[in-house]
């Protein structure tokens, strides 16, 4: 049995997937990426390698995608996470035709055609503003879990209007809204919509088609993810674990390229 594998590298977490020639996803992992890239990287692959009960030596093929891709060491290849966020989605949900992958700290919108073809992309790699980094500093702002947010915004009765979406600002107009009296729940509604709103207009950008499958670590937050939805009029695909969905993209095609190196017949 061969195997094969993708790590990706960002800002906030490194991931990385180990799948077998099937292909099925084996094991995979998710660690902060930290100060010192190098290190979640070997974290992350070891840390695979050890669910799937495999040695490095069995691993076929390991491409690497992501912001710091160019650091992971005996990798067939590297190859941008515009191109491997779309193959994983288009894996997982093979009628997939826009990819809305909302990272750490930046967001992509991609549209695809069958194949997990790349027919044009947006991203906002300008500032935090609506990413994982900017929900993580609205939640210590509100005294939450980063985890509670989406529940939380399920359970607001009032419509709040979140005037900045620059993270340093809307801090700011947190902590206003917090000292008037509102609702942490409402709060946390009015960020979720806001985000929802400038995510669609990078969907925009590219042109919003169906299906619609959402990655990235806010992608657990159902908040923006129903926001969203009501906004595009679409529902979305997610996926089980959505972080991992780069790394996946690269893993297949570390099997695809170890593949063609291999003999026939």
């Amino acid at each position: 049995m061969d195997y094969f594998a993708g790590i990706d590298i960002g800002s906030l977490t490194c991931d990385a997937v180990i799948i077998d020639e099937s292909p099925s996803v084996v094991a995979s992992a998710v660690v902060l990426t930290g100060a010192r890239s190098r290190n979640a990287i070997e974290a992350a692959y070891h840390t695979a390698l050890e669910n799937a009960g495999l040695g490095i030596e069995q691993v076929s093929g390991l491409i690497s995608t992501g912001y710091g891709r160019e650091q992971v060491e005996g990798r067939l290849k590297s190859i941008t996470e515009i191109t491997c966020h779309a193959r994983g989605a288009c894996f997982l949900f093979p009628k997939t035709r826009l990819v809305l992958d909302i990272g750490g700290q930046d967001s992509k919108a991609i549209r695809v055609a069958e194949g997990a073809q790349v027919m044009d992309f947006a991203m906002n790699d300008k500032c935090a503003a609506g990413t994982g980094r900017f929900f993580e500093v609205m939640a210590r702002a509100l005294e939450v879990d980063l985890d509670d947010l989406g529940r939380l915004a399920a359970r607001s009765t009032k419509r709040l209007s979140i005037s900045s979406m620059c993270t340093v600002f809307a801090e700011s107009e947190v902590v206003s809204l917090v000292a008037r009296g509102e609702h942490v729940e409402d709060i946390v509604a009015g960020l979720c919509r806001a985000v929802a709103e400038r995510t669609r207009a990078l969907a925009q950008r590219v042109g919003i088609e169906p299906q619609v499958t959402m990655t990235g670590g806010v992608a657990k937050n159902l908040g923006v993810v129903r926001a969203l939805e009501e906004l595009i009029g679409h529902s979305f695909n997610i996926p089980e674990e959505p972080q991992i969905v780069g790394a996946l993209g690269a893993a297949l095609y570390a099997r695809e390229m170890a593949r063609s190196k291999t003999p026939q017949g």
